[in-house]
């Protein structure tokens, strides 16, 4: 995709423009069948910033996408958050005709203006989180997902009144919520492979806190992690909270504590030696962690042993 200039869509219409789709029935939402896009990409690639939020419900999609600096290639029944001004690029086979099927919601943020679902949407992490990332359904779930998109797209095919937006914010936190909790059992239910993840967690921080480099390098931060165990840092730390009840910071801040109690209680290190040891540039700020973990200063902790 190097050298490929994204093309701008600042409204849905701009969109349908794009796509070869006819004139949306409302210029804040629309409710697309995959089946309907008609535009062939040149080259077998093309490259977009919605300036909308997306919902992409796709069943079959003969291609890879790009979203951040993440690839993916769809299987059946995914569903996947976009955040508006993302950079979305897709590649087909040039050999193959495109082949889409599945629901695609788009929602301008104009829609939500004095809503409480304006602030309320960008709380939903999944909006950030990689396409790899993205929503595996059941039948049973993807079907109830499609009805509720479905919902939305006859009632703005409907005669638009004064209840017509409030109904379709219903929906639409509706569908969120159901994502929300799908997220939920996902999480559980793929236990390899998120434990996975948290065994290298957990070995990527043992690396670094044995590390010379670390007085050097500092303490790990929650980005640097989440990019070298390739998920995106809100996922990374939703998946921790369901695993351990902690975010990624609560984690790393809790492995250094351990860490902390040993050397006070085995060293006889002074704690600004501790301190410096552990990646903290300054002694205060790891005094003030370990008293808010602990409810004792290390003084106090290492003189507990005597």
């Amino acid at each position: 995709m190097t050298g490929i200039k994204p093309h701008q869509n600042k409204t849905i219409g701009e969109y349908h423009r794009f796509m070869d789709l006819p004139k949306p029935q409302h210029p804040l939402i629309s409710v697309i069948k995959f089946e309907d896009i008609k535009r062939q990409p040149e080259d077998g690639q093309y490259s977009l910033i919605n300036h909308f939020y997306s919902v992409a419900l796709k069943k079959t999609f003969n291609a890879s996408m790009k979203y951040g600096q993440q690839s993916y290639d769809f299987d059946e029944g995914v569903l996947a958050f976009l955040a508006p001004n993302q950079v979305i690029s897709v590649v087909y086979d040039k050999n193959e005709k495109p082949e889409h099927s599945g629901w695609l919601l788009l929602i301008h943020p104009d829609f939500l203006w004095n809503t409480p679902l304006a602030k309320k949407i960008k709380q939903y992490d999944y909006f950030s989180y990689s396409l790899h990332e993205a929503l595996h359904l059941s039948d049973k779930e993807e079907a109830m997902l499609a009805s509720i998109m479905q919902n939305i797209e006859a009632e703005y095919h409907a005669n638009i009144d004064k209840f017509s937006q409030d109904v379709i914010i219903a929906q639409l936190e509706l569908l969120l919520t159901y994502s929300e909790r799908f997220y939920e059992r996902q999480f559980i239910t793929r236990k390899i492979s998120n434990h996975t993840i948290l065994s290298r967690l957990e070995e990527m921080l043992d690396a670094s806190f044995k590390s010379d480099d670390l007085p050097t390098k500092g303490l790990p931060t929650v980005h640097h992690i989440a990019d070298a165990l390739h998920v995106s840092p809100n996922y990374l730390s939703r998946l921790l909270k369901v695993l351990t009840g902690q975010s990624t910071q609560q984690f790393i801040h809790d492995k250094l504590i351990a860490l902390a109690k040993e050397k006070l209680s085995t060293t006889d290190l002074s704690v600004n030696e501790i301190a410096y040891a552990l990646g903290f540039e300054h002694p205060q700020s790891f005094n003030k962690l370990f008293k808010s973990k602990t409810h004792l200063s290390p003084l106090a902790f290492r003189q507990s042993f005597n």
